[in-house]
């Protein structure tokens, strides 16, 4: 008798559950889809209160400081206005009921590169050969990222993630472009400790020179910025020192690209495609008054390349910063030392072949980036960079030195709309052919999205 009757209240009960459930999940979609709605009637009456004091501006008089205040105010209505429409895109869910937003850029590129250009069009050596003049339009590194927050989890953590492709692949046909993955990221963050997994940057170059001419691969490439995107694993762990300074510690696991190695026909099938390269960063941040930042930060890379039954190290030690002294100004940049560096994206020579033995190529190399914003709209980036292998380690015909200058201008037509002009040098130093150059420049028009 007693198991019927627990079965009777179990058959009662279970219906009763059941919508229990469903009431909480309804009652938590009410919660969030109510918030949603209080910060966007916020939003509108922050904007709607920065109009108001924008009306009321006496008509500003040349070099007046009403003037200067009545732009500033103008800029905060496009800034807030730009927050209220990106929280009403933040309302995109998946089909798990998470949001998504949909983020990019549909970028524009004007360009034009003398003679030696590699038939690209954006070189990152001069070409040994000589190649004409080109120059042409083009749309393929417009960018298109999904961004997403996912669920809360143990300890206090969340989920979250992005993913961002370009139309690089393919030719330079235009009716052959290709979309591709550019980055992207699934990680774990807790209050002081972050797991990711990545398709991205070698943890020991995270920093890079503001370009819109170079979009496709990293700017300077070649010329100081080892920066292939790669699978890996990473884990970091942050400590306070002070309530204005902080430590972190980070450390990865890296799937070195060994294919970008040039090696002779003969070995090229002798070669493991992919090895694990073991990576740590290690920075020290200070904020100070009036916008002042340092970010100081030192790193390794160690992994070994197999070719044709020998091994071949490659040990990397690296050194960036960005000192910001002012709110205007800024200087960031990276510096290596070591050998064997091109399977992380840097000149294709990690090693020669010398009699059938792998000879590891020596090389130090590294970049700058001076930058100034006098305005929110208005902002100058002035870069060099530089890897210079070993000569006494390579063979003739290849790349002993190659150096870039550049620069560019980017002016915010509108909070989402930028066009910049950009135009750069690029030196190249051959074993025993001398001194090859080019020059590119380059007209771009971004609408961030």
């Amino acid at each position: 008798m007693l198991p019927r009757i627990c079965l009777l209240l179990a058959c009662a009960l279970l219906p009763l559950a059941a919508q229990n459930q469903t009431a909480t999940q309804l009652k938590d979609i009410i919660d969030r889809l109510e918030k949603l709605e209080k910060e966007n009637r916020s939003l509108r009456d922050e904007v709607a209160d920065l109009r108001r004091q924008v009306g009321g501006e006496k008509p500003p008089t040349a070099n007046s400081e009403s003037s200067a205040e009545s732009k500033q105010l103008a800029e905060r209505v496009e800034v807030q206005e730009t927050r209220t429409a990106d929280l009403a895109q933040s309302k995109v869910e998946a089909s798990s009921r998470f949001p998504i937003s949909i983020t990019g850029m549909a970028l524009f590129n004007a360009f034009y590169n003398t003679d030696g250009n590699n038939a690209s069009q954006y070189p990152t050596t001069a070409s040994l050969l000589p190649t004409p003049a080109n120059g042409g339009g083009s749309f393929r590194q417009s960018i298109l990222g999904f961004r997403f927050q996912g669920p809360r989890i143990a300890g206090g953590g969340r989920i979250s993630g992005s993913l961002y492709t370009d139309f690089w692949g393919g030719t330079d046909n235009s009716l052959n472009h290709l979309m591709r993955i550019r980055t992207a990221s699934i990680e774990a963050d807790w209050k002081r400790t972050t797991l990711t997994v990545s398709h991205d940057k070698p943890l020991i170059s995270p920093r890079e020179p503001n370009s819109l001419a170079q979009v496709s691969i990293s700017p300077l490439t070649s010329a100081g910025n080892p920066w292939l995107w790669k699978p890996q694993f990473r884990v970091e762990q942050r400590f306070s020192l002070s309530e204005s300074a902080g430590f972190r510690a980070q450390g990865a696991l890296y799937m070195t690209d060994e294919s970008r190695v040039t090696v002779p026909a003969d070995y090229a099938s002798q070669v493991e495609s992919a090895r694990p390269g073991y990576q740590g960063r290690f920075e020290l941040w200070k904020d100070g008054a009036k916008g002042r930042r340092m970010e100081l930060a030192s790193g390794f890379h160690l992994s070994d390349s197999h070719v044709a039954g020998y091994t071949v190290p490659s040990r990397i030690y690296t050194a960036d910063w960005m000192l910001k002294p002012y709110a205007q100004f800024d200087f960031s940049g990276l510096f290596f030392t070591g050998q064997n560096v091109a399977p992380l994206g840097a000149l294709r020579q990690g090693y020669v072949i010398v009699n059938g033995d792998p000879r590891a190529v020596h090389t130090t190399g590294g970049y700058g980036q001076l930058a100034w914003r006098p305005t929110s709209r208005l902002s100058f980036h002035l870069f060099s960079g530089t890897q210079d292998d070993r000569n006494s380690d390579l063979l003739p015909g290849r790349t002993g030195k190659n150096t870039l200058f550049g620069g560019n201008t980017m002016y915010r037509l509108a909070p989402n709309v930028i066009i910049s002009f950009e135009g750069s040098h690029i030196r190249t130093n051959y074993i025993g052919s001398g001194l090859r150059t080019v020059n590119h420049y380059d007209i771009a028009l971004a609408y961030l999205f």
